[in-house]
């Protein structure tokens, strides 16, 4: 227990706090300078998140068809049209001969006990499978050629009683792919069996029938001239040009017309969210480094970005990447510019004009711009040597050197504390020896004095 002067009466322990406060002062200050570097790193690193980001979608904008946007369209229902950023406008009549279907095969009737022992999946290339049934029933044997994964599926299906009235079962196997590259057969026999021809063909025997052959899809284009094309694929989807597909679904005497067009919208929806995404980043960056002058007597309120030279370079990186011209031609031709107060901007219908002028021309200058932001991004955000990413490494550093010497002033100070408190104590343990020699002195002096007569 501590107690305050309880000879010299001082308030010792409001001193010692005293005289720490100012003591801590140094300590007080570098706290102050980490929580400002922490809030700075934050807010590096947030600027650095979405500077990887942009890096991303830049890359995406540097694309020589990064503005391909196509509307896709069929006269019937029967087919629908796919077109992707490598396509270019088109129109033909499509007839669809046959659609894809898959190999389906049906066996005879057989009873409980019809199932047992090798059979063996043959592959329209040859591919064999053997398998063998746990046991002898019709589960166990659809059971083992599902577990096979050879793209064959297995049902068992009820086929009534015989004649002692005990139940029938039949076995139906469907490819799992469709076309003539997904037929099967399944043989009676092991593989060896197969190989000697001595196996059996389920699908061949009585009372067993093949339910669909595997065939392709087949469709004509130029249908009726001399161009006259058939193209085929063992699925529903079909190839007709470059990033340009069908899908059919059942089979068109007439033909069918498809085409492709420019998205003109979709386009200048493209553009313009990349385009207000590096505003964004542009006017965060203007923001953090805004500095609020107060009035007199009030706090100057810096913003985070404030002074920061890597930040600032950043910011002239960004807007001459987006400002700069192309071969000669100025992004603002496109509807990409940015206005005497620094702030950039995308109009729609300028970009719509130019599209439409010329779309090769826009493609450039906008893949240009996007080139341009993508090598700024990675300049700045790369994770090793990225300037921005060095700043933040930097500001790192310096909050843990400074929490070092945090640590070492937490050192000292309890030191400081320790002797302040020895050296109160041993205060007033001499005053507490200075006062037990003042009243002896006062008692001896008294025993000097000669006591009166009466």
């Amino acid at each position: 227990m501590k107690l305050d002067g309880l000879v010299s009466g001082l308030k010792t322990g409001e001193l010692i706090d005293a005289l720490m406060n100012v003591a801590a002062i140094p300590k007080t200050q570098i706290t102050a300078k980490i929580t400002d570097r922490s809030t700075i790193i934050t807010n590096l690193q947030s600027l650095n998140k979405s500077l990887q980001e942009l890096m991303a979608k830049a890359k995406t904008a540097a694309s020589p068809s990064s503005l391909a946007a196509f509307t896709a369209a069929s006269s019937n229902e029967s087919i629908t049209v796919t077109a992707g950023p490598k396509a270019s406008a088109f129109s033909t009549g499509v007839v669809v001969d046959a659609v894809a279907v898959p190999h389906s095969i049906v066996t005879a009737a057989g009873g409980a006990t019809a199932w047992g022992g090798a059979f063996t999946l043959v592959a329209a290339d040859g591919e064999k499978t053997e398998i063998t049934p746990a046991g002898t029933g019709p589960q166990e044997l659809a059971t083992a050629i599902n577990a096979a994964n050879a793209g064959v599926s297995a049902t068992v299906v009820p086929a009534g009683v015989d004649a002692d009235g005990k139940p029938l079962s039949r076995i139906q196997l469907t490819s799992t792919e469709t076309g003539e590259p997904a037929r099967f057969a399944l043989h009676r026999g092991a593989e060896a069996d197969v190989e000697a021809g001595t196996s059996t063909d389920l699908s061949t025997e009585p009372g067993a029938a093949v339910i669909s052959q595997g065939s392709d899809a087949r469709i004509r284009l130029f249908a009726g001239t001399s161009a006259e094309q058939t193209l085929t694929s063992a699925s529903n989807t079909i190839s007709i040009g470059e990033d340009i597909s069908v899908t059919v679904s059942k089979i068109s005497a007439d033909p069918v017309t498809v085409s492709v067009a420019l998205d003109a919208k979709a386009q200048s929806a493209t553009a313009s969210a990349f385009i207000k995404e590096v505003a964004a980043l542009i006017t965060r960056i203007d923001n953090g480094s805004k500095a609020t002058v107060g009035k007199v007597g009030e706090t100057t309120t810096l913003g985070v970005f404030t002074g920061d030279s890597t930040v600032r370079t950043l910011r002239s990186a960004l807007a001459n990447a987006v400002q700069h011209p192309v071969d000669g031609v100025s992004p603002s031709t496109i509807g990409i510019s940015i206005d005497d107060k620094g702030v950039l901007a995308f109009d729609a219908e300028k970009f719509a004009k130019a599209l439409a002028d010329d779309p090769q021309a826009t493609q450039k200058v906008f893949s240009a711009v996007g080139a341009r932001l993508e090598g700024v991004t990675d300049q700045y955000s790369d994770k090793y040597d990225g300037l921005l990413t060095q700043r933040i490494t930097g500001q790192e550093t310096e909050v843990k050197t400074l929490k070092t010497q945090v640590e070492r002033w937490d050192v000292r100070l309890e030191q400081r504390r320790a002797t302040l408190e020895r050296t109160y104590a041993q205060l007033e343990v001499q005053l507490s020896k200075m006062q037990s020699q003042s009243s002896w002195l006062e008692s001896q002096l008294a025993g000097l004095v000669p006591k009166s007569s009466s």
